[in-house]
């Protein structure tokens, strides 16, 4: 849920969900039932948590479980890699070490002996200073170089 703080603009807010209005719960269950399938659409999901479309609408852009809220935010790192073999799998590997979900790894064909990866990802675990990651992932042999393109 928002409110708006001093300068105005809206914040997150934590609150229990047993204090939540039960339409919040059930709103939360029918975004759930989507993501994984057991619904195959909103009416469906509205049907089977017994709400309407119409109060699911209201609020399914606005409420969030809060591991869902923290795991959102996707990064995307380019790199320029030496075209040598198992540099992307040492990237991978680190990115392993810091318990991230690789969700794209999208390469590029070598050409004057680099090739240009791009990978995205989520954090599973604690959040990690992705200026951190991008320090450790550039000390690794065959990366040129290592920039951060969408995320932190």
């Amino acid at each position: 849920m928002s409110e708006r703080n001093e300068s105005g603009e809206n914040g997150l807010v934590v609150v229990n969900s047993e204090v939540l209005p039960e339409i919040i719960l059930k709103v939360l269950e029918a975004k759930r039932m989507k993501a994984r399938g057991d619904a195959k659409n909103s009416t469906e999901a509205c049907k089977a948590v017994g709400i309407s479309r119409s109060a699911y609408y209201k609020y399914k852009d606005s409420v969030f479980t809060y591991a869902e809220k923290l795991t959102n935010k996707i990064i995307s790192l380019y790199f320029v890699l030496r075209d040598e073999k198992g540099v992307l799998s040492a990237i991978i590997s680190k990115l392993y070490e810091y318990s991230v979900n690789i969700l794209t790894v999208n390469q590029n064909i070598p050409v004057d002996s680099v090739a240009a990866v791009t990978v995205s990802f989520r954090f599973e675990g604690a959040q990690i200073d992705t200026s951190v990651i991008q320090k450790e992932l550039a000390k690794i042999s065959g990366v040129v170089s290592v920039k951060l393109i969408a995320g932190e």
